[in-house]
């Protein structure tokens, strides 16, 4: 228990200091409210937001709404950055516009699945432990602001860059992502709604061609993010660079792929067509080798 709390306090202060750091590199070369850097002031608001929905999440000990505050944090932070924006900048619009419609559609999608499933089972003994649970909403807020940091960045800096074609390219991964992250979320939806499924894994359309599909879109739309973002970063701007990284290292080493292969084994270790699938089927990139 002791350890459990310490180590709580650990990723509590941890999340802190790197939202911190973040907060300070990427406000250069910012414009500011009141006098306050706008980037930093966009860290602080998301993980005010995680703070404050943390209070009835914690009294009730539920995570239902968990997904949809990130969802919500996402969307809020930048409406706020465009609204107060002193030059609106049509890279920045665009920047803006790309992280609202993945945030909206993401978060809808999460919210309904979580009210049908009744919640998420990793939660399950962290919910009960206040502090435990805190750590999870500050690790939020800092996902939150390390993913969004190349869109947030380039919106709260100070220069400006004509559409050019590094703006469409961007855009055009973003919609290769996008499509190809709501198209798999679809068809696992499908085919989980249907009762002769009961039981078994996916293995068709896009999930047949790699394991996590979903995932390769997640990280393709913020590289097209990043793309879009690149030439307004400046200095300590540069920063920005972690967003996509980030979501790659998250999906691939963390807490996206190596938990879902892990349920995969638990559940299909033994099926002989788990084991073709598993072995013909490349994890997230069309093409490679299986790994």
């Amino acid at each position: 228990m002791i350890q459990k709390r310490s180590t709580s306090i650990l990723i509590i202060a941890l999340a802190a200091v790197l939202a911190a750091a973040l907060a300070l590199a990427g406000s250069q070369h910012g414009w500011s409210v009141a006098g306050i850097p706008a980037f930093a002031l966009s860290v602080v608001i998301a993980f005010a937001v995680q703070w404050i929905a943390y209070v009835p999440a914690a009294i009730a000990q539920t995570d239902r709404f968990f997904d949809a505050t990130g969802s919500v944090t996402y969307i809020s932070v930048t409406v706020t950055l465009m609204a107060l924006s002193p030059e609106r900048d049509p890279r920045s619009l665009i920047l803006g516009a790309l992280v609202i419609v993945w945030a909206a559609r993401l978060g809808s999608f999460l919210l309904v699945r979580n009210l049908r499933t009744g919640g998420d089972d990793r939660f399950a003994k962290i919910r009960v432990a206040p502090l435990r649970f805190f750590s999870v909403w500050m690790l939020q807020g800092l996902w939150i602001s390390l993913t969004a940091a190349a869109a947030w960045i380039a919106i709260s800096s100070a220069g400006t860059a004509p559409l050019d074609w590094s703006a469409w390219l961007g855009v055009a991964i973003w919609l290769l992502g996008f499509g190809i992250e709501v198209t798999a979320d679809l068809q696992k939806s499908r085919f989980k709604k249907d009762p002769a499924n009961s039981g078994k894994f996916i293995s068709t359309g896009l999930w047949s061609v790699v394991r996590h599909p979903n995932y390769l879109g997640e990280i393709l739309l913020w590289i097209g993010v990043l793309v879009v973002a690149l030439p307004l970063l400046q200095g300590w701007q540069w920063v920005a660079l972690l967003s996509p990284v980030f979501v790659i290292v998250l999906l691939t080493r963390v807490s996206g792929i190596p938990l879902l292969e892990a349920k995969a084994e638990r559940t299909w270790g033994d099926d002989p067509a788990y084991r073709e699938y598993r072995a013909k089927t490349p994890s997230l990139i069309p093409g490679l080798r299986n790994t």
